[in-house]
Parts: structure tokens; C-alpha cells; sequence
């Protein structure tokens, strides 16, 4: 029966390899006022720890892509052949645009037509960008990356909640992602991913982040139900959202908002059970001032260790990313605090620029690829010397291989060691999978993203992924040719193992 199975994949591979292409209130305000003077310093000098970074060749002892047996060694062959399959078809950008307009079209109002689009997503994107449809499901899937020397990073694909029972709904699912890490191999999953948009209302975060940009503005305007958190803005922060005073919460307001921190207390206390940490993702300018004082409350909260528990999320594509990040990690170590991040390069470009258009203001986004690239590593190298230095944590999160090898290569330099528990780089399921077992294979600690849920609630996460990723996809050629390589390899390998036993059985006959 196994040899059956290898001739099907292998004859699958022939088939393919000829069409494919090759502290305290007070503690924490005198932090703050702190930072603004010391960010002027610390952000000036940033540039130096890219000029630094960038002073080596791309690649130079960090990455062995010339070995594709030992880079796919982990990576059954039917399992390459549907990768190198789906990301051919993806990097066709013409082939992204229809699918999503056939997505977004009213031809899936028709059941039978619905149907068939499904299940061809199904066999397609789903199984490749998506790690299952439950908890189950998404085990398997950790436990095949963890045998394979990478660790899981759980992402329930859940999207905005609208009201408070949507959010407890939210909760719940969260709290049993948190409770299946659990039965899973010690050290398998690094991290819970949440969205605090589904923990609290997205109208009420657009309230919050409103009443905290008005009030890093105004001095005299107080806000009641404020508590300790760290610098949210810098003075290049987007604030053209908010053009006039806000009303106060109201008191059903308040409540709501007390009920989405004990949303994220109980996920967070889950988590932390079975020793597993939690990232928060970040949203659009409209609403992550509130999402950051979210984040933050909780990281002051749960951050007591020298190991960040509460991790958040810095865009490097924004233009204040820089500033943001080092004043926040100022204001941390003077209340020594543990700070965690994430550093992305972010999303939701068009909708941001499109915003700051309609308004005549300036986009918050840089204004090409290659300053967000310099950002990125910037932030990168910045946090980088801090954990190396003191307490903290970071997430790369990268598929773009010169950040990976300029951060890989100074994680080196810096001495900091795959058991320190400061370093994890990180990459979507389905994506950038030659990088990934490339730093693996060169020591380094990596996790995949992994988003599960039903087909039908995970396709606003896979719509999303695709608008925000179509120039990724399309310049995915390492995987695809690596990939390539490694499975012409193996059919070679396969057909030379076939001719020589058919060669023992002739001349066993003969004889």
C-alpha cells in the first residue's frame, strides 16, 4: 500500500515538473514624560544600527540553500508537490485579481456555484495558507511542524466582532485555542495570536483610540477610566482622525470596555497555564491607538518575569514605527518592565493611503518598499542590542530573506542563543518556507503562523491575506524554485532507485 501511494506522488511529480516553472500610575506617567526627551536621542542614533546591519553580504553563514534535501528533508512529497503547486498558481497576480473578484461577486449568492467554489478553495488555499478547521485538526498540523524542528503560533480566524456577544462568543473560542496548547508537546506553540477586535467592539475601539489621541493633544483633557499603560503616540503619529473633541464614554460605554479587559485577562490567564504567550495583532490607524493601550495595559499587568508574557505588534510600513517603538521601550525599562514586540511590515497600505488622500494629509505610510525595508531592520537591529542587553522578547516576522539574514547575522554578533527565550522569527503557514527551515537548520528558533477555522469563517482571513500579499506571492520565485529543485531531485532519485532494483532483479534471473 506505501508503494502505492509513493507511485502516485510520483507520477503526480512527473506530470507536474514538466508544466510547472521552474509599575504604577504615577510610576508610569514620569515614564513617559521620561521618553520624549531620551526618543530624540535614541532615534537619531537608530541609523547606525542599520548602517551596522546591513554592513555584510546577504546570506554570508546563515543560509544553505543549496541543499534542498536536507532544507525539505521534513516535507513529504505530496505535501511539496501541492506547495510548489499552489504558489505557481498564486504568483500568476491575474489569477489572484479574478479569484477575488469571483469572491467578492454576487455569483456567490448561488448555492450550487457557492459550492463548487468552496470546495475548490478547499483542496486549494485553504489547505495550503490554512492549518485546519479546529483545535484538532490544527493539532496535527503543530505537531508535523514541531517534528520538524518549528513551532506553532495559533491564530483562531476570527474577524471583527460588532456587539458583546459576538465578543464573548470570541472569547470562548480563544480560551479553548489557549486550553488545546495544553495537549500538545511542551514547547510546540510559542504563542496565542489575538485580535483584540474580537474581544471588543470595533465601534468602542474607535471611541477609545479618538478620546487618546485627543488627549495626547490636550493636556488638561482627562480621561476617567484610564489606566497605567506606556506611550501610545509619538509626535509623527497620524491624528487627523480625530478633528474635534470626543464625547466621554458613557457609562455602558465604561462597562464595556471593563468587559473586554476581563475578555483579554481570561484568554491571557489561559494561555499562561500552559506556559504560552500571547501576541497581539495590530488593525488599521482608525483603531490601534486603543488596541496599543489595550496591549500595553495587559503587558504591565502580566510582564512581571524577566519574560515578556503579553507581546505587541509594530508596523514598519507606518512612519512613526521607529519612534514608537524605542519610546515605548524607554518608558518600559525605567518601570522595568519586560517589553515584547512584534515587528511586521503591516497591512491595510491601500485603505491608509486612500484615507489620508481623501483628507489632504499626509499618508502615514512610507512612500516606497525600500524605506519600509530600512524601517523594518531598523526596528529590528534597535531591539535586537536591548534584549541583548536586558530583559525582553521579539518576534521577527518577516518573509523578506536580506531583514531575516541582517537580523539572523546579528543575533550572532549580540551572542543571543536559541534557549534564551528572546528571539523567535516568525512566518505565515504556506509561506516563505525555504527561509524558515534555513534559519532552523542554522539555529535559530522559528514559528509558523498558523490560522484555523471553518472555510466559510476563514475566507475574510484568506480574501485579506491575498489583497495584502499579491506582490509577495508573485515574488515568491525562491520557495517555488528551491521547491522545484528538491522534487525533480527526488524523481531522479526515485527513477535511478527503480532502474537499479529492476537491474538486481534481471540479473538475479540470468543467474
Amino acid at each position: 500500500m506505501a508503494m502505492i501511494k509513493k507511485d502516485v506522488s510520483f507520477k503526480l511529480l512527473r506530470s507536474a515538473v514538466h508544466r510547472v516553472n521552474a509599575a504604577s500610575p504615577s510610576r508610569c506617567h514620569q515614564a513617559q514624560r521620561a521618553t520624549t526627551n531620551a526618543t530624540t536621542t535614541i532615534v537619531s542614533q537608530a541609523p547606525q544600527h542599520l548602517t551596522a546591519a546591513v554592513a555584510g553580504k546577504d546570506g554570508d553563514n546563515i543560509f544553505n540553500f543549496d541543499d534542498t534535501k536536507t532544507l525539505f528533508a521534513s516535507v513529504p512529497t505530496g505535501k511539496l508537490l501541492h506547495s510548489a503547486a499552489t504558489l505557481n498558481v498564486a504568483a500568476v497576480e491575474p489569477m489572484v485579481d479574478l479569484s477575488l473578484w469571483v469572491m467578492n461577486s454576487k455569483l456567490m449568492d448561488v448555492p450550487l456555484f457557492k459550492k463548487v467554489v468552496m470546495g475548490t478553495i478547499k483542496y486549494t488555499a485553504y489547505d495550503h495558507f490554512v492549518a485546519g478547521g479546529d483545535t484538532v485538526e490544527t493539532g496535527k498540523t503543530v505537531r508535523r511542524l514541531w517534528n520538524s524542528g518549528v513551532r506553532g503560533m495559533l491564530d483562531y480566524g476570527v474577524e471583527h466582532a460588532v456587539d458583546n456577544e459576538s465578543c464573548d462568543k470570541a472569547a470562548q473560542h480563544l480560551i479553548k485555542t489557549a486550553e488545546s496548547t495544553q495537549s500538545l508537546p511542551p514547547s510546540s506553540v510559542g504563542f496565542v495570536a489575538v485580535k483584540v477586535t474580537a474581544l471588543c467592539p470595533v465601534y468602542l475601539l474607535k471611541r477609545l483610540s479618538d478620546l487618546l489621541r485627543w488627549e495626547h493633544k490636550n493636556s488638561s483633557f482627562k480621561l476617567p477610566w484610564k489606566q497605567q499603560t506606556l506611550p501610545i503616540f509619538s509626535e509623527t503619529s497620524p491624528f487627523y482622525h480625530t478633528l474635534q473633541q470626543p464625547a466621554p464614554l458613557n457609562g455602558e460605554e465604561e462597562d464595556d470596555l471593563e468587559l473586554a479587559q476581563k475578555r483579554l485577562m481570561r484568554v491571557c490567564e489561559k494561555a499562561f497555564e500552559g506556559n504560552v504567550r500571547i501576541v497581539i495583532d495590530a488593525e488599521d490607524t482608525a483603531i490601534q491607538p486603543a488596541i496599543d493601550y489595550l496591549t500595553y495595559w495587559a503587558a504591565i499587568k502580566y510582564n512581571e518575569s524577566q519574560r515578556p508574557m503579553v507581546y505587541g505588534t509594530i508596523q514598519a510600513f507606518m512612519k512613526d514605527a521607529g519612534e514608537r517603538i524605542t519610546m515605548t521601550k524607554i518608558a518600559a525599562d525605567k518601570m522595568n518592565l519586560p517589553a515584547g514586540f512584534k515587528i511586521v511590515r503591516g497591512a491595510y497600505m491601500s485603505s491608509e493611503r486612500e484615507l489620508a488622500n481623501s483628507l489632504g494629509v499626509e499618508s502615514p505610510i512610507h512612500d516606497t518598499i525600500e524605506n519600509t525595508h530600512e524601517c523594518y531592520n531598523r526596528c529590528a537591529a534597535f531591539m535586537l542590542d536591548q534584549i541583548s542587553k536586558r530583559p525582553g522578547g521579539l518576534i521577527l516576522a518577516t518573509h523578506n530573506l536580506n531583514s531575516a539574514s541582517l537580523a539572523a547575522k546579528k543575533a550572532r554578533e549580540y551572542a543571543i542563543g536559541k534557549d534564551s527565550g528572546k528571539l523567535e522569527f516568525a512566518s505565515l503557514y504556506g509561506m516563505a518556507d525555504a527561509m524558515t527551515f534555513a534559519l532552523r537548520n542554522a539555529g535559530f528558533p522559528v514559528s509558523k503562523y498558523l490560522p484555523f477555522g471553518p472555510v466559510d469563517q476563514i475566507m475574510p482571513y484568506l480574501l485579506r491575506r491575498a489583497e495584502e500579499n499579491k506582490g509577495m506571492l508573485s515574488s515568491s520565485a525562491l520557495d517555488r524554485k528551491l521547491m522545484m529543485k528538491e522534487l525533480k531531485r527526488r524523481m531522479k532519485a526515485y527513477f535511478t532507485e527503480k532502474e537499479t532494483q529492476y537491474k538486481a532483479r534481471a540479473n538475479s534471473m540470468a543467474n
